[in-house]
């Protein structure tokens, strides 16, 4: 097992993830936990983090020097690569920002064993190490960062002012699977299996109580509500029709679950009661907030209706929901507000069950065969809880809706007929706050701007966007201008996450 200690970064549970697909186990600690604590894990190998703070920074996060004397190896990556030269005497400042890709000129050897003179990683920080502490050597710089990587052999102690766990450092897999070997993990970590012990944990956590859960057709919430309808026969799944999810979803939704007998399916248009209290609503997190409010007082009102029992309210939360939101860390920077996390009343009625919430998308499929669901169910693209609310930047409008409700469809039908559907981590049509003049059968036009939005990625934690066929883009674009009235440009989005997001609100 490796032991992840979160200085606070976004990417701690990508780290995790991983060290998993190297197969190995891998958990996360919080910086603040005792010694005993993290000594009594007994951990082949421990890794220190990133963060946003600066280790000069009043309470910011640190590691006990007992750790380095535990016996196993140690890596720092970024902030953790600082904090290990902060506590053995190197010297660290506040530098030039360092954002994106680079070239690291590496010695391949310790961890960058294997690995070219040249190779690409990426980088995120505004403060460096420039003095190693005594028996460290340097192993590896980029062009603005002298000491990129470094090493102390004798005590198995390793930093990397970049990220290994991003896909944009093109060896990283490498770099930590390295880290593994040096550690004498076994590779014995599987995914296969574990729907059986996650149905017991269930139901263990449950006791035969009532369950309420909200569906949305999408994979997390299907494959949760699966784990639950075997760990419970009291089991009662709530569709919200929010007014807020793709042209015709509703109704795919509702045979969809009454196909997988799911015995008490109750749906809920409450399309109104979402728009009535989104009106006005322009700020991103506010939305978030408003529609996470709304869906509890939907589920509490159907408990009532229900009748006595009902003690929990399951959820499909997997663990980029929570990084998103800050939840593995009190240090880490706030993303974005998810509506199964940080939009929960603090006083609401009903107790979590959250079967995947230590558990990636690409996990979650695996467990969703398992549990012996179809493809077609588990590699549909994500699509955010919150619905089309934050593809609408600004306002939302019934209007707006149905052009963004029409665009994506289009969007979507050709990506499947084409075959790229599959090829896309995720794929969706946005609307942009802004109107453009245009030129529609000799008149002039002003009309609404449309963004297509095409990504791949492994776990959502990053994500490149999709090369899709000059001809792909312009069908579909053109498709949309002349079928959907109103809308008359259409863009596509070249931008990476990070430092953008997949989503745009």
């Amino acid at each position: 097992m490796i032991l992840i200690i979160d200085m606070g970064s976004q990417y701690t549970h990508l780290i995790t993830r991983r060290i998993r697909q190297l197969k190995v186990y891998s958990e996360i600690i919080p910086w603040t936990a005792p010694l005993a604590e993290i000594q009594a894990k007994n951990p082949e190998g421990i890794i220190l983090s990133g963060g946003p703070r600066s280790v000069f920074e009043k309470n910011a996060p640190t590691a006990s020097r007992e750790i380095f004397e535990m016996g196993v190896p140690v890596l720092g990556v970024c902030y953790g690569h600082q904090l290990i030269a902060h506590l053995y005497g190197g010297r660290v400042i506040s530098s030039s920002k360092e954002y994106g890709k680079e070239t690291l000129a590496a010695r391949p050897l310790h961890l960058l064993k294997g690995l070219g003179k040249k190779e690409q990683v990426w980088m995120s920080h505004g403060t460096s190490v420039v003095e190693l502490p005594k028996e460290f050597e340097v192993t590896g710089s980029t062009p603005d960062c002298r000491i990129a990587a470094y090493a102390e052999p004798k005590r198995r102690i390793y930093g990397l002012q970049f990220h290994p766990e991003v896909q944009h450092t093109l060896n990283g897999a490498k770099i930590l699977s390295n880290f593994l070997d040096i550690c004498k993990c076994r590779r014995t970590y599987t995914v296969k299996g574990m729907s059986a012990r996650l149905v017991e944990d269930a139901r263990a956590a449950v006791h035969k109580k009532g369950v309420i859960m909200a569906v949305s057709g999408g994979v997390d919430s299907l494959v949760a509500a699966r784990i639950l309808q075997q760990a419970t026969d009291n089991l009662h799944l709530v569709f919200v029709d929010n007014g807020l999810m793709r042209k015709d979803e509703p109704e795919q939704v509702k045979t969809t679950f009454v196909k997988l007998g799911f015995r008490n399916f109750h749906a809920v248009d409450a399309s109104e009661l979402f728009l009535k209290r989104l009106k006005g609503i322009t700020e991103p997190e506010e939305k978030r907030r408003i529609i996470g409010k709304a869906f509890i007082n939907v589920f509490e009102g159907k408990v009532k209706e229900i009748g006595s029992g009902i003690e929990f309210l399951g959820q499909g939360t997997i663990y980029p929901d929570r990084i998103e939101s800050a939840q593995p860390s009190k240090t880490a920077a706030v993303i974005k507000t998810h509506h199964n996390v940080g939009g929960l009343p603090k006083k609401m009625k009903l107790k979590l069950v959250e079967p995947l919430k230590d558990l990636y998308k690409d996990e979650v499929r695996e467990l969703g065969l398992e549990l012996g669901l179809e493809n077609e169910l588990l590699y549909r693209h994500p699509f955010p809880g919150p619905g089309l609310a934050v593809r609408i930047i600004g306002e939302v409008t019934k209007e707006k809706l149905e052009l963004l409700k029409d665009a994506d469809h289009i969007f979507i039908d050709e990506l499947k007929k084409s075959k790229h559907y599959d090829k896309t981590w995720q794929a969706f049509a946005a609307l942009l706050p802004a109107k453009a003049v245009g030129v529609m059968g000799d008149e002039r036009t002003y009309g609404h701007i449309i963004v297509l939005r095409a990504v791949s990625s492994m776990d959502a934690m990053t994500a490149d966007w999709a090369r899709l066929p000059d001809w792909l883009l312009e069908k579909a674009a053109s498709r949309i201008v002349r079928n959907v009235k109103g809308i008359n440009r259409v863009l596509y989005d070249i931008t990476q996450k990070p430092p953008a997001t997949i989503e745009y609100e």
